[in-house]
């Protein structure tokens, strides 16, 4: 194992500089937006912004590999990602930050898709479940630090704009000199929404709608934060321990789905999630403990749902077909992440603050009400014929790449028939 993670070093340096700039360049924009004055619509328009590049980052990067080579691709993405930090900073106005957050959600899928398929390609069969584990855990502990590292000063300034820019450049530089062969071609996924449907309803409409409640929460939860006077400390902190906590409960949750209907599983952790909606609508918080506290139970609740979801669709799917549900059930997640934050931004200009969670509410408790209409109408799978569970990182931070790496080994397992979708 040694020398496996020695020989994928640079790869794993150059995720973890990539989402450390990533992380501060997420919770950066908020808050300074919020400082000049920004409308939580146009704030919210920056999630979906962030969503319409991702997607697109996820379909054309493929293509762009297959015309320039992937060392090329990945140094354009980190140059155009530096490059629209820079600009945000020059062009303080919520318009101006639109497009360039595209830019930056277009850059952040093709550069993790291009680092992924390199570790795939490195990472030998019997050992790429724990190189998968590894690169989650130093994603997350960069995406982690990368926010908490705005605590340090005022984003008053350009500083924080500048280090952002700097580390994306830096990002290149682990791939740029490896002597690492190049890997084969990237994994090209198409949107095909009536095969997904026919897989497995639930699993479409809840990826749909679990895109909705954590794109909304992910762009606009250092909004909320602020504006119930948090200090920078704290709406740091408010956007972390979700994502933590999340990925802490997967291993609970994952061991449930194993045992019993993953559709009950699901229920629960919508319930789970709707209980926190209502905390924060209803008893209004405005203390650190109280919020922080909140905040760990909502995200340890809709940050372990994808996994049931992509579990339970690849329950459902044919042969050979596993690959292609999961990256089609991310591009639908993108889909949700692209009107999410538009929703929410728009509820809490109009209904202040608590419209972030009155949004992610309505998202709940439509995932709650389709499933056990679903449930009345399909039995569960056999045990005999579930997969694995696989633990996931945030979906924000996936890729089709990813989805290929999680699924090889639930295809390798699958030897049960097809059954009816659910």
């Amino acid at each position: 194992m040694t020398r496996q993670l020695f020989s994928i070093a640079a790869l794993l340096l150059g995720s973890a500089l990539l989402l450390f700039a990533g992380g501060m360049n997420a919770l950066l924009l908020p808050v300074r937006g919020s400082a000049e004055g920004f409308s939580a619509t146009s704030l919210g328009l920056l999630g979906t912004g962030w969503a319409i590049g991702y997607v697109s980052g996820c379909i054309l990067t493929p293509r762009l590999v297959g015309r320039v080579g992937h060392i090329r691709s990945f140094s354009v993405m980190c140059a155009l990602a530096a490059i629209a930090v820079l600009l945000s900073l020059m062009i303080l106005h919520p318009m101006a930050w639109l497009p360039l957050r595209a830019v930056s959600g277009f850059c952040f899928a093709g550069a993790a898709m291009i680092v992924e398929s390199w570790l795939s390609e490195r990472s030998e069969a019997s050992a790429r479940g724990r190189v998968f584990g590894i690169y989650t855990m130093v994603n997350l502990a960069a995406t982690t630090a990368g926010q908490m590292v705005l605590t340090l000063g005022s984003t008053a300034g350009y500083a924080f704009f500048v280090l952002a820019a700097v580390v994306y450049c830096a990002a290149l530089v682990p791939t740029a000199i490896s002597s690492t062969a190049a890997p084969n071609p990237l994994v090209s996924v198409r949107l095909d929404l009536p095969r997904l449907w026919r897989n497995s309803p639930v699993a479409v409409a809840g990826v749909f709608l679990v895109g909705i409640s954590n794109s909304a929460f992910g762009t606009l939860a250092a909004v909320y934060a602020d504006r119930v006077g948090l200090v920078l400390t704290t709406i740091a902190l408010f956007a972390s321990i979700p994502i933590l906590a999340g990925a802490a409960s997967q291993v609970p949750v994952g061991w449930l789905s194993d045992r019993m209907d993953r559709r009950r599983v699901l229920l629960g952790l919508a319930v789970v999630a709707m209980a926190a909606d209502l905390a924060f609508i209803l008893l209004a918080p405005d203390t650190r403990g109280m919020n922080l506290a909140l905040a760990a139970v909502f995200g340890a609740s809709v940050f372990a749902m994808y996994p049931v979801i992509l579990a339970h669709a690849n329950d459902h799917a044919v042969e050979g077909q596993f690959i292609q549900t999961s990256g089609g059930l991310l591009l639908v997640f993108g889909l949700g992440s692209i009107i999410g934050p538009m929703v929410a931004g728009i509820a809490m200009g109009r209904l202040g603050e608590t419209g972030l969670f009155m949004t992610s509410l309505g998202a709940h408790l439509a995932l709650v009400l389709f499933t056990l209409a679903r449930m009345a109408l399909r039995a569960a799978v056999p045990e005999a014929d579930k997969g694995a569970f696989m633990v996931t990182p945030p979906v924000r931070a996936m890729t089709p790449e990813t989805a290929a790496m999680v699924t090889e080994d639930i295809a390798a397992q699958d030897t049960g028939p097809d059954p009816a979708p659910a």
